[in-house]
């Protein structure tokens, strides 16, 4: 964790990274992102989270389950405002191994709860972060 509003590296303990990181489940999307470490995730997901070290948990969603179309999102609790007119969200993912990956897709909810698309990526990724 860092002081930069919004900042979390996941080292929480189960479910407490919704409280830990200011992040919240859609309560009306199809099925939920999880915390997880590579010794869970097994096969199926990266061999580590980014960072070198001590790190390692990070947020999955199982798409194997899932049918084409259902969503997992996660929501800020708070508001970022822009600093200087320039806001920029900075993260890692990991896209690979699966025919069920569906399309990441981050958006910024404008203050009249637009929400705008700012990235996507529908790639099967290399195997790395």
């Amino acid at each position: 964790y860092t002081s930069i509003p919004g900042s979390c590296n996941f080292e929480t303990q189960d479910q407490e990274w919704t409280a830990v990181c200011g992040l919240t489940q859609d309560p009306t999307d199809d099925f939920d992102w999880n915390i997880s470490n590579s010794t869970v995730m097994g096969q199926t997901g990266p061999h580590a989270d980014h960072t070198p070290g001590k790190g390692q948990r990070f947020l999955y969603v199982n798409s194997s389950t899932q049918k084409e179309g259902n969503k997992a999102r996660i929501i800020t609790t708070k508001f970022f405002p822009a600093s200087l007119g320039v806001c920029r969200v900075r993260f890692w993912f990991w896209m690979f191994a699966s025919r069920q990956t569906g399309i990441l897709k981050v958006f910024t909810a404008e203050e009249h709860g637009t929400d705008i698309l700012m990235w996507s990526s529908s790639r099967n990724e290399e195997n790395k972060w």
